[in-house]
């Protein structure tokens, strides 16, 4: 049988972290307030001035994964990238990857999933694995979220969240009896919550930036109502990960390690505490990098395999919710 398993892993955030304190001035904020909120500390963002553009972010860790894979460019099948902040509107940020790897006609396909995106790309990389389509996938989260940033007081429920970074995994076909990899999934869309979380540019009744409109209602920022995502994620993810659970005919006590989708703190303590899963066995670096959307779950598995925090044979629950509305939620087991 063949089965998709992650042979490899890598991370990359900027050189420029940005603590609460320096935006305590800008945003008329406080360390305290910010902390309570969302458990942020810190977060990456790209130099300002620094020409770089999203699928830079991927480059280098891309590179890095695959140096760890023993993989060369051309050698890929696909490259699976998902970003909500591409380097332009069109094309998407995968053939920029493409073309800056050297993976010479390796075709790249772009996913506009946001929160949700290394779920969706997961699960597409194991689709394209087991109909034979492909042995070798490089599968991309990255996001440039700073240069979208409305950095005002009005707006810094906003502002305060959202990092710069990118996490990579190479994703490999392997023939095996064993039940290792990817061994379940489940996703949801339901889009009547899709003006929850939103970023209105090219604004949808005007339709362009040079629109007075376009500035007036602030269509070229990034919008959330936070009480309302709250709410749904709050009462969804528990959901999901009970879905999960009876699909795989597992319990919480089989599950080694739980890597959620790193919006908000509260959001994951939360859910934590209502499924009775124990502290230790949920992983949260929102503290360090702040929410980096379609990045944040292949930066913390990078990182706990990279701490020793999972071994072979492990069972791990990727989940999340964000923007559209989507959430869902994979199993995999270590190989």
């Amino acid at each position: 049988m063949i089965r998709s398993v992650i042979r490899s892993t890598g991370r990359y955030v900027p050189e420029r972290r940005v603590t609460n304190h320096e935006l305590t001035d800008i945003l008329d904020t406080t360390d305290e307030w910010v902390t309570q909120r969302t458990g942020i500390e810190a977060r990456y963002w790209v130099e300002e001035g620094d020409d770089s553009g999203t699928s830079d972010l991927a480059l280098n860790a891309a590179k890095i994964a695959l140096e760890r894979a023993d993989w060369q460019p051309e050698e890929l099948d696909l490259i699976v990238f998902s970003t909500m902040t591409p380097d332009v509107n069109v094309p998407g940020s995968g053939v920029f990857l493409q073309d800056k790897l050297g993976a010479k006609n390796v075709p790249a396909l772009d996913i506009r999933q946001q929160c949700t995106g290394f779920l969706h790309g997961l699960e597409i990389c194991d689709a394209y694995i087991r109909s034979g389509k492909a042995t070798k996938i490089l599968l991309v989260g990255a996001e440039y979220q700073s240069r979208y940033l409305e950095l005002t007081a009005a707006n810094r429920d906003t502002a305060v969240i959202f990092g710069d970074g990118a996490g990579v995994v190479c994703v490999e076909a392997l023939e095996t009896q064993d039940e290792v990899g990817l061994i379940t999934s489940i996703l949801h869309a339901d889009g009547r919550y899709a003006q929850a979380l939103r970023f209105g540019l090219p604004a949808r009744k005007s339709g362009h930036i040079t629109d007075p409109a376009v500035l007036e209602n602030n269509e070229h920022f990034p919008y959330m109502d936070g009480q309302k995502v709250f709410k749904l994620a709050v009462t969804r993810l528990p959901k999901i990960i009970a879905e999960l659970l009876e699909k795989a005919n597992m319990s919480i006590e089989d599950i080694d390690m739980f890597i959620p989708h790193q919006a908000n703190l509260r959001i994951n303590d939360a859910v934590r505490e209502r499924m009775k899963i124990p502290a230790d066995k949920m992983y949260n670096n929102i503290q360090r990098y702040g929410n980096t959307t379609a990045a944040t779950i292949p930066i913390a598995f990078d990182e706990l395999l990279e701490k020793k925090l999972v071994k072979s044979g492990d069972h791990i629950m990727f989940f999340g919710l964000g923007a559209g509305l989507t959430w869902g939620g994979l199993i995999y087991k270590m190989v």
